[in-house]
């Protein structure tokens, strides 16, 4: 949270001085940082030759708020400037550093499905007992709601099943007739 907050904070901060924003205003405010507060520490950080001094105070009067303060500072700017802190995260996520090349390409990796659906489409009026039967079988329901099941198809016989499991009970039900389908 700390890191979203504080990501919003830079990012509304380091807008160019040359937009239309309100933003652009706070540049004419100077903060002091104070120097004998208890938990704070200062931070050296590389700048850029681009920065301009303007840019660098407000950075070190940032890094050197408390979590409350710089949680208040966030309130502040989202009420002033009309904007919310969920509106950067993904611009934060993009800008933070990877693990490095093998987590991204696990991450594009497609993710193998593990629990399938089993979907009753179709039930010829001549397979609807011998449905009805193996239907029973599969879900050990009650003869009233296994008949209530194949009426009004599609519906779904099973839920959140493994493949085979799945598989099974397309191959049982196909065998008197039905249509089912695996979602």
């Amino acid at each position: 949270m700390a890191s979203t907050t504080l990501s919003s904070v830079f990012t509304l901060l380091s807008r160019p001085s040359s937009s239309p924003c309100p933003s652009a205003s706070l540049a004419r405010y100077s903060v002091a940082v104070p120097h004998g507060c208890r938990g704070r520490r200062a931070v050296a950080v590389a700048s850029t030759a681009t920065e301009s001094p303007k840019i660098l105070e407000l950075g070190d009067a940032i890094a050197g708020l408390t979590l409350e303060e710089a949680r208040s500072l966030v309130d502040h700017l989202q009420e002033r400037l009309g904007v919310t802190a969920a509106a950067f995260a993904p611009a934060a996520v993009v800008a933070a550093p990877g693990a490095g090349g093998a987590g991204a390409a696990e991450e594009a990796a497609p993710v193998e499905k593990t629990e399938f659906d089993v979907v009753i489409d179709e039930v010829p009026s001549s397979a609807r007992i011998a449905t009805i039967k193996v239907v029973r079988a599969l879900t050990s329901l009650a003869l009233k709601e296994a008949k209530d099941l194949i009426e009004g198809l599609p519906k779904k016989l099973k839920e959140g099943v493994s493949k085979d499991e799945a598989e099974d009970a397309k191959k049982q039900l196909e065998e008197v007739g039905a249509k089912v389908s695996i979602v």
